[in-house]
């Protein structure tokens, strides 16, 4: 019997491995697809980790949308400004479609952006 890859399995399994596989890494599991952007964010900030504003918090789960996003060239990384914060153009439209197929979209690049980690 063969042991499939996690890359072979639906989106929803590979979210939820990776899910456990941060709350091993971090100690608490993210509550949803807005923490994992806002880890993402903070990660790509760079300046590690430290109390955010409501608004830097909404700006660093931005920066996650973008990164991921980026992926796909969906965004182009555009500069880094003088407070150290990355921004990024709008490169190419986004795939319309319903909550639950931008959910997916993101998620699959999420997952990609850690795989590649």
């Amino acid at each position: 019997m063969s042991t499939l890859n996690i890359e072979d399995q639906p989106l929803e399994v590979q979210w939820e491995h990776l899910l456990q596989t941060l709350e091993e890494s971090l100690g608490k599991r993210p509550a949803d697809l807005n923490g994992v952007l806002f880890l993402i964010g903070v990660q790509e900030l760079g300046q590690g980790p430290k109390r955010f504003t409501k608004e830097q918090k909404q700006d660093l789960m931005h920066i996650g949308i973008c990164k991921v996003l980026s992926l796909s060239s969906y965004y182009v990384f555009e500069k880094t400004d003088k407070e150290g914060w990355p921004h990024y153009t709008l490169n190419r439209a986004l795939p319309q479609g319903g909550l639950d197929k931008q959910e997916a979209l993101l998620k699959m690049h999420v997952i990609e952006y850690f795989r590649g980690m």
